[in-house]
Order: C-alpha cells, then structure tokens, then sequence
C-alpha cells in the first residue's frame, strides 16, 4: 500500500465539498437537490466511478465549475468519491440536501480552504483516508475574537 497527498486545486475562495457515495446516479440526484435548494447556485459536480468503466462522471450548471471538479476528481481516483465545487452560494445552503440523498455515505469538508486529500493506493484501487483542512489551530479565542466572530456573523447575514 502506498500513501499520496492530492491537493485540491480551486481559486482561492472559492467552497466545494468533497464526499463519498455509492451509485452512478450521485451526480443526477446531486445537481436535482442543488437546485431545488438554491436554483442561483452555480456548480459542478464530479463523481469517481469504482466500477465497470470507472470514469469520471460529471455534470453541473456551470462550464468552469465543471472543468475543475472533473480535473479534481481524476486527480483524486477513488471510487465513489464526489466533489462538488460552488459560487453564489455555501455549502451550508446544500450540505443537508446532499448529506439526505440515499447514495451519499459520507462527506469529508465542506469549505473554501486549502485542502490535503489523504489516499491509499493498493493493487486493487485507491480510497480516501480523510483530508487535512486548512491550517493547524493557533490557540483560543479571546473576548475580542469572540466579538469579532459574532460581528462577522452578522455582517455577512447569518445572525441577527
């Protein structure tokens, strides 16, 4: 068995998730609950067959967005794993929706920052051990971090 590290390659900004489901109709099922949730979401969606031809599945609402969740998942290799790479929008506008569908198993991250995808390649194949997501914690926040987190929240619409 041999470990690789695949870095995820995306503007810097912008959010994606990444997970693991178990059957071809992940990408038709993902993009039907994208935009019933947020139909101004603009998306791709690729998915990693694990077998019979074992391609790269894709589909999505935007030609760009698209070409790097295919050139992620082919990267990436492991059956069964999906990204789904997002502008207008959060992953916490669909993360529910997607986590709900029956084919999904898992997600590993769902954010905007740098992320590490963990593999493990055998003869057989390649599966994703877990993602190392952003930077190492630096300490605990203090009164003054608290406020600007809280102010954060708000300015951004997601607190009152």
């Amino acid at each position: 068995m041999e470990f690789k590290i695949v870095s995820i390659e995306k503007p810097a900004d912008m959010n994606f998730i990444l997970g693991q489901a178990h059957f071809i109709k992940t990408v038709e099922d993902a993009y039907e609950a994208i935009v019933s949730t947020n139909p101004n979401m603009k998306f791709g969606i690729a998915f990693c067959e694990a077998s019979g031809p074992a391609l790269v599945r894709y589909i999505g609402n935007d030609q760009k967005l698209m070409e790097i969740a295919k050139k992620n998942a082919m990267e990436i290799g492991c059956g069964h794993s999906f990204i789904i790479f997002m502008e207008n929008g959060f992953p916490i506008n669909i993360l529910n929706v997607i986590k709900n569908l029956p084919e999904v198993c898992n997600i590993y991250c769902a954010t905007a920052n740098p992320v590490e995808v963990i593999i493990a390649e055998t003869e057989h194949g390649r599966g994703i051990m877990g993602v190392i997501d952003g930077m190492k914690s630096k300490g605990i926040e203090t009164d003054t971090d608290i406020k600007h987190r809280q102010e954060f929240l708000r300015k951004i619409g997601y607190k009152l």
